[in-house]
């Protein structure tokens, strides 16, 4: 009989135990884990810039030749050019790449009845990696950057005088590059309107005695995808070296098409 009643309790107890299981809820599967992302951001853009050239180039120890040329006579003697920029980034780290390329050949009066003959092809890549610095509001993307300039110039000058005792002429191909340090901001007023401000300072006696550069933009974000901007950009460059003088200002206003993805 005890043994009777000892199973018919073990039997009500799994019972019991069976019921309260189907009482509770099912166990769910976790959610699948969401796929990896990186954080990086790109960015292509192609860009015209209406340089103007002001400064003093000269070569073998000769007189430099004061050479100031506006972007209408660039524009109208240009034979070619490139100019874009590559830039990726993610929340703490960003890498900056910009490419200018232009080949031009002018003709022009000079003061007191002279003529210049210049022609110039220049090459110039600017790389950078920029560092997050986290003040201000989540509107203002603030980096510490730090790279190197390289530029390339094939240059020939002639200079004739209105007499032929002042005639000067001068060739040279150089290439040289720069360390530079600066910093890069983004400000985004909303979702489409936005600020991109760049400005270095470099050579250091490394390859050119000076360099420094400054740009400043303003952008709409049409989609996702699709970005423009309008601005203004200045590069002065202080080369002296073995007789060869390249102290030149490019500026101008510039614009570009920017893609996102």
């Amino acid at each position: 009989m005890r043994i009777h009643s000892l199973l018919a309790g073990m039997m009500l107890l799994g019972s019991a135990g069976l019921v309260s299981a189907a009482d509770l809820p099912a166990r769910t599967a976790p959610p699948p884990a969401p796929p990896h992302v990186s954080g990086w951001t790109y960015q292509l853009t192609l860009y015209g810039w209406a340089t103007a050239l002001d400064g003093d180039i000269g070569a073998r120890y000769r007189q430099p030749v004061d050479v100031n040329v506006g972007f209408d006579q660039i524009l109208d003697n240009l034979k070619g050019g490139f100019m874009g920029a590559f830039q990726a980034k993610n929340d703490t780290w960003m890498v900056l790449a910009d490419v200018v390329y232009s080949d031009l050949g002018i003709k022009r009066e000079t003061r007191f009845g002279g003529q210049l003959d210049f022609s110039q092809t220049l090459g110039i890549a600017t790389g950078y990696v920029g560092y997050r610095i986290p003040i201000g509001s989540p509107a203002l993307d603030l980096r510490l950057i730090g790279g190197a300039r390289g530029q390339n110039l094939d240059v020939d000058i002639t200079h004739f005088g209105v007499l032929p005792a002042f005639d000067r002429t001068a060739s040279a191909t150089k290439s040289w590059i720069d360390p530079v340090v600066g910093f890069a901001m983004t400000y985004a007023f909303d979702k489409h309107w936005f600020l991109n401000v760049v400005a270095d300072v470099g050579g250091f006696g490394v390859g050119s005695q000076l360099t420094t550069q400054g740009f400043a933009a303003i952008g709409y974000r049409w989609t996702e995808t699709i970005s423009t901007s309008i601005g203004y950009r200045a590069l002065y460059t202080d080369y002296k070296k073995n007789g060869f003088v390249y102290e030149t200002t490019l500026h101008g206003v510039f614009a570009g098409i920017g893609v996102h993805f």
